[in-house]
Formats: structure tokens, sequence, C-alpha cells
């Protein structure tokens, strides 16, 4: 069975709250459980936290065993040197996923320190990135 970590940076806890004209109306909680029914043949598992640190650590535990990250890094995406070194010193492979397209927004969001280091980037398409971004590693 496939392993497969979604992996959420800061403030996407408050996903159902926060700027649903962006980000829409759902939780994030009750997605990953709609997700795990879908994947039922993955081990899915699910960390989020708004400390940098706590991210790089979750990818220095898991990044070589899992089969593979969906990491959406919110704002550390355009400011995290640390985080794209990360992703670049496992083997795990990672997907880069966004709920909005980050090239529609400003411009300060155009640029990622995480895509070089990444097999793919997926942005623009809801919630819906993240369950793109688990079907990339079936």
């Amino acid at each position: 069975m496939k392993k497969i970590l979604i992996l959420n940076g800061p403030n996407l806890n408050l996903l159902g709250v926060r700027e649903k004209s962006i980000y829409g109306s759902q939780d994030f909680l009750s997605y990953f459980e709609e997700l795990k029914k879908e994947f039922s043949a993955v081990e899915l598992h699910y960390f989020q936290s708004n400390h940098e640190g706590a991210l790089i650590d979750k990818i220095h535990e898991v990044g070589f065993s899992f089969d593979g990250i969906v990491f959406n890094a919110g704002a550390y995406t355009h400011t995290s040197v640390a985080l794209g070194d990360a992703i670049a010193a496992v083997t795990t492979s990672v997907i880069e996923v966004h709920i909005s397209n980050v090239h529609k927004r400003e411009a300060f969001r155009h640029h990622s320190y995480l895509a070089q280091n990444c097999v793919g980037v997926i942005c623009g398409f809801g919630l819906n990135s993240y369950r793109l971004g688990v079907q990339s590693f079936l």
C-alpha cells in the first residue's frame, strides 16, 4: 500500500473560515476524510503546522520512507529557502499544490522557492488540487 503525506503550511488550518472567496468554505479535515474514502487503497497521512521548522521536521521524518508528499506550504512557498532545501535533501517526491491560482494573485506569489525541487506544481483547482496531487503518485 502506498503511503502519501498531505502537508499543509501556515494559515491552512483556517480553511473554511478564512477568505472564502479565494479558499472556499470547506474545512480541510472534512475534505481529508473525503480523500481517505476516495483513495482507500492508499495510506493517506495529514499534517499541518504554522511553523516552518515543524514542516521541515515532518519532511525529514517521512522523506525517505513515504511514496509521495503533497505539499501546500502556503506563504512559505514564496519565502522559504529552508523548505526548498528540505525537499531537495530527501528521496521522497514532492508535488507543490495551491488552492488558488497563485499566478493570478499578487506578484510576490509568482515565485516559488520549492518548485525547482518538486516533481510538479498544481494550482488553481481549489481543494481538488490536493486530489490531483495524490492521483499523480498513483
